[in-house]
């Protein structure tokens, strides 16, 4: 078994890695990332132990010689989330969409049996309180909505006669990683706690978000790897996540505020209605693969990253504004350093992409390491 991940140093790929060993021991784990974030906050020794064999690139750019031979991808690879989207829409939509479905149409052509995507309930937008089933029209709202809505319906397109492509509808991601984000709304809410003793929320507090624990996202995945076709065909668009993960964010802000006692939560009950509003019916997803579930619960995901992060020694009150937990940050760092161009491509890919590959090998050699945080001054020159 031979199984290719894209974007697998991020957010989500360590928790994808982990898991993919797990399953299947003795599969050649291949990952393929553009090196953006790794100089964000990491858990070094949580990389290694997936034994990933590591190759550097530009999604865009990827050789139809790397899928020869591959049994399963897995498309993590993306421009991620809506800050990013308003920031770099182009680009968004070059990775997100273009780019996806050239690497399909090259996976389909090498042979691969399964193509895993990642998309985003995000795509409901405006979804109202009744919870959105897959066959309901989608209203996205922003660039990166936008983007997976149109790489499903391009994956929809493709003719890819014998490759089972599945689009995995996730949830809004929470929970701590070995390369955790705080630009996400539960994470958010933790760091301010910990940080600050206080969350405000800059909304009214109404709007819902489904929710997916990084470690539940990597259990659907690896059922999709593994998908046979008579579970939802040969193409398959699903919500993932579970019906209980649908929450209001001012009942996020006070699970949190409960979990650390002394929290005080601000509400912004002027602010005008935040038109991201969406709750998900996962019905679908629970009939196919119902030994694959969501297990992690927002306790559990709140404590989680509580304990993270204090193995960190995260205590930096100005986190939003810091290249190493927000990943606008990071890449805006990055182009303003001269080292990417305003297109996200390395200005001097060569060096750059060795100096990376070389911090994630000794990053992957260091398991026995204390947790550290590596920062993103010893990359780019940004204060820590």
């Amino acid at each position: 078994m031979r199984i290719l991940i894209t974007g697998n140093l991020g957010y989500v790929g360590p928790a994808v890695s982990a898991r993919l060993r797990q399953d299947w021991p003795d599969a050649a784990l291949i990952g393929f990332d553009a090196g953006w974030f790794t100089s964000c906050l990491t858990v070094p020794q949580a990389l290694a132990a997936a034994r990933v064999m590591q190759r550097s690139g530009d999604v865009r750019d990827i050789d139809l010689s790397l899928l020869r031979g591959v049994d399963a991808v897995v498309h993590l690879a993306a421009v991620s989330n809506d800050p990013l989207g308003t920031q770099f829409a182009a680009m968004t939509d070059s990775i997100n969409r273009a780019a996806s479905l050239r690497l399909a149409a090259l996976a389909a052509a090498a042979g691969v049996r399964h193509f895993v995507f990642a998309s985003s309930c995000s795509v409901y937008g405006a979804g109202g309180v009744a919870a959105r089933r897959e066959d309901d029209a989608a209203q996205p709202l922003t660039a990166y909505a936008s983007s997976k809505l149109c790489a499903e319906a391009g994956l929809r397109r493709l003719s890819a006669d014998g490759m089972i492509v599945t689009c995995l509808r996730f949830a809004t991601a929470c929970g701590m990683s070995a390369r955790p984000r705080l630009d996400l709304v539960l994470n958010d809410f933790v760091a301010s706690a910990l940080t600050g003793g206080r969350i405000d929320v800059l909304s009214d507090g109404s709007p819902w978000r489904p929710l997916i624990d990084v470690q539940d996202m990597a259990r659907a995945i690896a059922w999709a790897v593994g998908r046979p076709m008579a579970q939802g065909g040969p193409f398959l668009v699903v919500n993932t996540g579970s019906d209980a993960g649908n929450h209001q964010v001012a009942g996020l802000a006070n699970a949190v505020a409960a979990a650390l006692p002394g929290t005080t939560v601000q509400i912004n009950a002027a602010a005008p209605p935040d038109r991201r509003s969406y709750r998900a019916d996962f019905s679908l997803f629970r009939a196919l693969a119902p030994a694959h579930q969501p297990q992690i619960g927002l306790a559990t995901s709140i404590a989680g990253m509580i304990h993270g992060l204090r193995g960190l020694g995260f205590n930096d009150t100005g986190f939003r504004d810091s290249p190493a937990a927000i990943r606008l940050h990071a890449l805006s760092g990055l182009i303003r350093s001269g080292q990417l161009s305003a297109a996200l491509r390395w200005t001097h890919h060569s060096a750059a992409m060795a100096s990376r590959g070389r911090r994630c090998r000794l990053a992957d050699a260091s398991a026995s390491a204390r947790a550290t945080i590596v920062k993103p001054a010893a990359i780019h020159g940004s204060p820590s």
